[in-house]
């Protein structure tokens, strides 16, 4: 997901929804999100991860539950 701003527009699409957490870039060209929010709007998220910004090709979208994490923003790495 190289060049097409993904990172950024998940960080945007998730602060418009009030989710905090990170997108980052993985070794193997795979964008990690770690989304903490409500389960109403982290499913709004992963819907629009399905399809993403305008150029992406989004393969998949795999999607683990971890254990909540208070985190203060959404920050891209």
């Amino acid at each position: 997901m190289q060049g097409v701003w993904f990172r950024d527009s998940t960080r945007r699409m998730a602060l418009d929804l009030d989710i905090t957490g990170h997108a980052l870039n993985l070794e193997n060209g795979d964008v990690e999100v770690l989304a903490c929010g409500s389960v109403e709007k982290l499913l709004q998220l992963r819907d629009w991860l399905r399809v993403g910004p305008p150029l992406a090709a989004v393969a998949r979208v795999d999607e683990t539950e971890e254990p909540y994490q208070e985190l203060a923003d959404f920050r891209v790495g």
